[in-house]
């Protein structure tokens, strides 16, 4: 008969085995599921199909580092009254300097008016000339000192601005964050990511300072429709040197283990799991650099089931 001792040392051998069994079950299963994501699925036609599974080459793309600035939507109805106001401004300079000119036409003639009128008529052509040029140098307020039309108002997309059909954008980046002018912006409304920016807004050009916000202020144009007047937005800015990658969808991306994955067609009917860098947002999905090429085929769909059916899921989806 063993004594407690060793009844206790035998129980704690049994322990120890018992273990290790469970420690190398876990090695196996670990070495199971390695084995199987160096494989991939691999899925006949007709199982891919049911499961909804479509398939693109990824597209090449440029990753650029981006600053951050916030815009408002300016109100056409503001521009309107500026073209209008030039508009005036300009038809009475000229109807002044018309008459001007006739009064002078007949100076020394029997129809000459008097030294009066034509002293009237010199000051009136002068006082109009002097209100086209201040309502000319107030439109710099409104879109800037340098707009892409120079000065001529009648250009359509000056014209298109006042109707309402294009858009106004004022934005503005912290100081520091940006050198020059960047040749478009990206933007969306305030809360949204970077891959739920509308498309670019272009031309971009310098707009006088905001004097509420340090920092350096532009203009920039967008289609009417997108936001409504008045609404606030985050705006992107390109900066720094631009980085080759491909793109992977949005809705490629599917959720594990607190990373981001998407499925990669090594052979036709062979898909393997690939995780997905998603520190370069851009507009549409994200830009990686490693372990997806441009030109391989990617899972654009049911990305969710294929990691249901990795990890042996029961129920196979409809």
């Amino acid at each position: 008969m063993k004594g407690p001792a060793a009844q206790t040392k035998a129980a704690d051998v049994g322990d120890k085995a018992a273990a290790a069994d469970t420690k190398s079950d876990d090695a196996d299963d670990k070495a199971d599921a390695k084995d199987s994501k160096a494989d991939g699925l691999k899925l006949p036609q007709e199982q891919l199909e049911k499961l909804g599974v479509e398939t693109q080459p990824a597209q090449a793309t440029e990753y650029r580092v981006e600053s951050i600035g916030y815009g408002v939507v300016l109100d056409h109805q503001s521009i309107a009254q500026a073209v209008a106001d030039l508009q005036t401004a300009e038809a009475t300079a000229q109807f002044s300097k018309a008459s001007l000119q006739r009064v002078r036409q007949l100076h020394g003639t029997p129809g000459a008016m008097s030294a009066d009128l034509e002293q009237t008529a010199e000051q009136k052509a002068a006082v109009d000339t002097a209100a086209l040029t201040l309502t000319t140098e107030k439109l710099s307020t409104t879109w800037g000192m340098q707009p892409p039309w120079k000065s001529n108002a009648r250009d359509s997309r000056v014209q298109s601005l006042a109707h309402g059909s294009t858009q106004l954008i004022r934005v503005t980046f912290p100081l520091g964050s940006l050198q020059g002018t960047p040749e478009e912006l990206h933007g969306g409304r305030v809360g949204s990511t970077r891959t739920e920016a509308t498309s670019s807004m272009r031309p971009v050009w310098v707009a006088p300072a905001d004097v509420t916000i340090p920092g350096r202020s532009f203009f920039a144009m967008l289609p009417a429709g997108t936001l409504a007047e008045g609404e606030r937005l985050q705006v992107w800015a390109p900066t720094g040197q631009p980085t080759p990658g491909a793109l992977i969808p949005t809705a490629a991306l599917v959720l594990n283990g607190g990373k981001f994955w998407c499925y990669l067609e090594k052979e036709p009917g062979t898909l393997v799991r690939v995780e997905v860098d998603t520190s370069r947002p851009t507009s549409g999905g994200y830009v990686v650099t490693e372990g997806i090429k441009p030109g391989d085929k990617i899972a654009v769909t049911a990305a969710s089931q294929l990691l249901a059916k990795e990890f042996g899921a029961r129920e196979e989806p409809d």
